[in-house]
């Protein structure tokens, strides 16, 4: 796949032939047919003499001649008509720890990024090519990363099909995922990369069907594709097992479920519009996206499979938008909660409003619950060594977004609290827009706790700053 990507973005810069124009302004059309008794007969006449198709073109009138070069011009304008058109930037960031990690290196980010991307349009299809190449110098390597090879086609008005390499998102919530079980990358998102890179790519087949009764979305993976989850091999994490922090000193040993059309996963969504208000249903059968299990022998993460069941509402609330979003996480693999190495099912709750607060300054807050199913098997099973959770994990957002300087300054504000775990979670971010073309921007990654096992409070040592210059085409 990767390498078709390639080949097609090589013959971007060559040009492809250009779509066909639509009927009747097409420049070979053939005529249409004339009136009965006029058709032309299949052995046609000899021309007089000086009217055949050898004939001279007689001189134009002085003043009328054609310019010199302009067959050429055409030549040239008809090939530009025919390339793809081809997009993308150049990306460098770079960033530093704030706190000694012995597990890590003390550089959290540093690569240099090129993004080209590219479609080519025929009348009811279009395909889609977008990859990154890239320079990581934390892992030392270069990395070729595909982010979309997509086919979209409408073989119905009311149906849109979507094959191919793609990043797929449904849901309400801001940075909280409830009914979203498309692959995350957490890595990108807690070391600086842009915030468009949370969402990972995925093999998969998308089918719509659009109608004024019910709208319905149905995806399937014949491959499962797990999060970019943390490995420790450039973020630090706590580990149950040691009863402490760990990094690339041992690094998270998995082997994720990846038989193509065995290990696969089915997703949908139902929604319906009333007015300005969305209703949604959805539906996931697969896996936990990260890691929610354990394997003693040999010691290695598993991937238990996982089903979930949900529902959504969005819509106006006063001066703002609200929402609310529920999702039952159903465990398959430890129905009744006795099992201490694989995740007891949950209950997931998320309610969230959002408004302009004064000019040019927005405001989002969010209240998030995580809570556990069959808790009293979970506590009865669990070895002593391992640090319980609690039975419910609450989280705050807040999002706080001021424009400045004609709105070529943005500054934002993205904090995580829970108090039920006692850490936090701060994103702050400046954006300034020097030109078209040239965009900077610096950040933090904030993470504070008061135990080194909680969510947040694990990562305390993989505090950051960073650094960013990205010049677009």
């Amino acid at each position: 796949m990767a390498l078709l990507a390639v080949l097609w973005l090589c013959i971007a810069a060559y040009g492809q032939e250009s779509p066909p124009l639509p009927e009747g302004l097409g420049g070979e059309k053939s005529a249409p047919p004339l009136p009965a008794g006029l058709e032309e007969p299949s052995g046609a006449p000899a021309l007089p003499e000086g009217l055949g198709d050898a004939a001279e073109t007689p001189p134009l009138p002085p003043g009328l001649e054609a310019e010199p070069g302009a067959a050429r011009s055409e030549e040239k304008k008809a090939a530009e008509t025919r390339r793809l058109p081809l997009h993308g930037f150049w990306d460098a960031r770079a960033g530093i720890r704030l706190t000694d990690d012995p597990h890590e290196k003390d550089l959290s980010l540093g690569e240099t990024r090129l993004q080209l991307e590219t479609q080519h349009a025929w009348d009811k299809a279009v395909l889609e090519l977008r990859a990154d190449a890239y320079l990581d110098a934390v892992m030392e390597k270069a990395e070729f990363d595909l982010r979309e090879a997509r086919l979209s086609f409408t073989p119905l008005e009311s149906v849109d099909v979507r094959g191919g390499r793609q990043v797929l998102t449904w849901g309400t919530g801001d940075l909280l995922f409830i009914n979203d079980l498309f692959p995350k990358d957490w890595q990108a998102f807690f070391i600086g990369r842009d915030v468009e890179y949370l969402k990972a790519p995925s093999d998969s087949l998308k089918v719509g069907w659009y109608n004024s009764v019910l709208n319905v979305e149905v995806v399937y993976s014949p491959q499962f594709a797990p999060d970019r989850y943390i490995t420790g091999e450039r973020i630090s994490y706590y580990n149950p097992l040691l009863n402490r922090r760990a990094g690339r000193d041992l690094e998270i040993n998995t082997n994720p479920p990846s038989t193509w059309f065995q290990d696969d996963e089915f997703a949908c969504r139902l929604y319906h519009n009333f007015g300005a208000y969305q209703l949604a249903f959805y539906g996931y059968s697969g896996y936990w996206k990260s890691p929610g299990g354990q394997r003693l022998v040999p010691l290695q993460a598993t991937f238990p499979k996982l089903s979930v069941y949900g529902a959504s509402l969005r819509g106006p609330v006063g001066k703002g938008i609200g929402n609310v979003e529920v999702g039952y996480y159903d465990s398959r693999q430890d129905p009744g909660g006795d099992d201490p190495f694989v995740n007891n099912s949950e209950f997931r709750f998320l309610i969230g409003y959002e408004r302009e607060l004064a000019k040019e300054l927005t405001g989002g807050f969010q209240y998030y619950l995580e809570h556990t199913m069959d808790y009293s098997a979970y506590r009865n099973t669990l070895p002593f060594i391992i640090k319980p959770r609690d039975r419910d994990r609450h989280v705050l957002t807040a999002r706080l977004t001021k424009l400045l300087l004609n709105q070529d300054l943005t500054l934002s504000l993205f904090a995580y609290a829970s108090p039920s775990d006692g850490d936090a979670y701060l994103r702050p971010h400046a954006k300034y827009k020097f030109t078209d073309a040239w965009t900077f921007e610096a950040g933090a990654n904030w993470f504070l706790g008061k135990k080194d096992y909680t969510f947040f409070g694990q990562f305390e040592d993989n505090t950051n700053l960073y650094a960013a210059a990205r010049y677009s085409f």
